[in-house]
């Protein structure tokens, strides 16, 4: 798709120089970025690349001197990333998805499609099923009785949507997401092991053998709007109520959310993190890859968790968490220069007891 200096500028809301008649076809980093391309170099850092390149024009820093890096135009980014953000939606040509409803689908009658979607091959979609207008769902996509879907969804290929789910509008899914399995909840007839570490915080009594019982979702989920899923993203319904993610959330590659989970508004959660049964979670809250979050708990709006955080116990609003357990950021940072200086303390403390032991008088050589 082809696009001028001038159109990309406008797009962008962004300052443009030079020849804005100038055509490009594709952005390109710097250095590998030929005639048909716009270099991408929105810190200086990246200037040296652009001599390396064929680019004629260049998205660039503010109050860069494009004429000097050989450039015939220049579009200015205040902020980089924001830019990257409305270029890529400009130049992103979207899946294949062919316009309509393909003919090897299974659609059943009671299901409403909106006006304007594309369904591809091998979709099947179950009773009673509501699709907003302009949906694109890709091949091998399954969507369970009772879902309800908002307009304008993206659900690519291999994509699970269980019974009973809600989702908002403009909702992102990658392939392999999961959305309304089971909960992964189960009880003992007696006390099980678990409950009683729980209660002790280590001892045991005794072990017994135990058997463990299903605890059936009656519950589903709720997605707000703009909600963007990742792939093999699994998001459990809930025991009772819906499992829920507010509105503008997004979860990365497989990211498990466990069954009653509350997730709030604009959170991002990236790839690995694990959010176990019933907790609750704030809103704008940033959690780095691997972060893991008990059952039952509470973490406040704007935590920001570092990448591989375990996080046991309530968190409140605004806390930096990093840490196996989770621990504020300084108190992490400390307790690290702290560990590194172990080896040291430690050839010390065994210094100062060769010193001791070496001054102490021997028992048997003391005068009475």
């Amino acid at each position: 798709m082809a696009h001028t200096i001038r159109d990309i500028a406008a797009a962008l809301g962004a300052e443009a120089d030079g020849d804005l008649d100038i055509v490009v076809t594709r952005a390109a980093e710097p250095q590998s970025a030929g005639p048909d391309a716009l270099a991408l170099a929105m810190d200086p850092k990246y200037a040296d690349g652009i001599a390396k390149g064929r680019a004629r024009a260049a998205l660039l820093w503010p109050q860069a001197d494009w004429r000097a890096l050989g450039l015939q135009a220049a579009i200015f980014a205040p902020r980089g990333r924001l830019a990257m953000a409305g270029l890529t939606a400009l130049m992103d040509p979207g899946p294949e998805i062919g316009p309509g409803i393909h003919p090897m689908t299974v659609i059943d009658p009671t299901a409403e499609i909106g006006e304007g979607a594309a369904i591809g091959p091998f979709v099947t979609i179950g009773r009673g099923v509501r699709i907003g207008p302009r949906a694109r769902i890709a091949a091998h996509s399954s969507i369970a009785e009772g879902a309800r879907i908002g307009a304008d969804a993206l659900i690519l290929q291999g994509a699970r949507i269980g019974a009973r789910v809600t989702i908002g509008d403009r909702f992102i899914c990658q392939p392999g997401a999961v959305i309304g399995a089971d909960g992964f909840s189960f009880v003992t007839p007696e006390k099980s092991g678990v409950e009683e570490i729980r209660e002790t915080l280590g001892t045991r009594d005794s072990i017994k053998t135990q058997s463990w019982t299903r605890i059936h979702s009656l519950g589903a989920v709720t997605l707000g709007d703009d909600v963007e899923v990742g792939a093999n993203v699994c998001i459990d319904r809930g025991t009772i109520r819906d499992t829920s993610i507010g509105s503008g959330t997004k979860l990365d590659n497989l990211v498990h959310i466990g069954h009653n989970v509350q997730v709030g508004r604009d959170c991002l959660l990236c790839g690995q993190v694990g959010i176990a049964g019933s907790a609750r979670i704030g809103d704008r809250v940033v959690m780095g890859g691997q972060c893991g979050v008990n059952d039952n708990i509470f973490v406040g709006d704007d935590v920001i968790a570092g990448g591989a955080t375990k996080i046991f116990t309530n968190a409140p609003a605004g806390r930096v968490l990093l840490g196996y357990p989770a621990v504020k950021m300084e108190t992490h940072v400390e307790m690290q220069k702290a560990l590194r200086r172990l080896p040291r303390l430690a050839a010390r403390v065994a210094e100062i007891e060769r010193e001791i032991g070496g001054s102490v008088i021997p028992k048997s050589s003391q005068s009475d």
